[in-house]
């Protein structure tokens, strides 16, 4: 899966938000100052094209939606976010925020208790 650029990853977030959406109700969503209409059109175009994004016709105009889940996307980003900074290790990216970021050791056993739950829950699963 490509990476997406700045303007992409700005038009994928209404659009995942809102599921399906026209350009016009994509634009509506955005901060100011918001890019022409042209702008958004060939943005979800590339988008198009590149896997992320499918289209419905809708009278003279298109539907678009999200081919990709955000989830998806986050999971994939921050797999090669990891692998490429961080060694493909967790623990090297936890230590690199408590050391540069000073996390408190309130949030650590925070950042702790919710880890060992969700790989708790994933055991779980793994064993209906």
């Amino acid at each position: 899966m490509k990476e997406l650029t700045k303007a992409e990853e700005q038009v994928m977030h209404p659009l995942w938000q809102l599921g399906n959406a026209t350009v016009r109700q994509i634009i509506d969503q955005l901060p100011e100052p918001v890019p022409a209409y042209n702008t958004v059109s060939t943005i979800v175009r590339i988008l198009e094209k590149k896997g992320f994004v499918d289209h419905v016709a809708e009278g003279k105009g298109h539907i678009y939606f999200p081919i990709i889940s955000k989830h998806e996307y986050t999971r994939k980003f921050m797999k090669r976010f990891i692998s490429n900074y961080f060694e493909d290790s967790f623990k090297n990216l936890v230590s690199f925020f408590a050391k540069n970021d000073k996390m408190d050791l309130k949030e650590f056993d925070e950042l702790v208790t919710e880890v060992r739950k969700e790989l708790e829950d994933k055991k779980a699963k793994n064993h209906d």
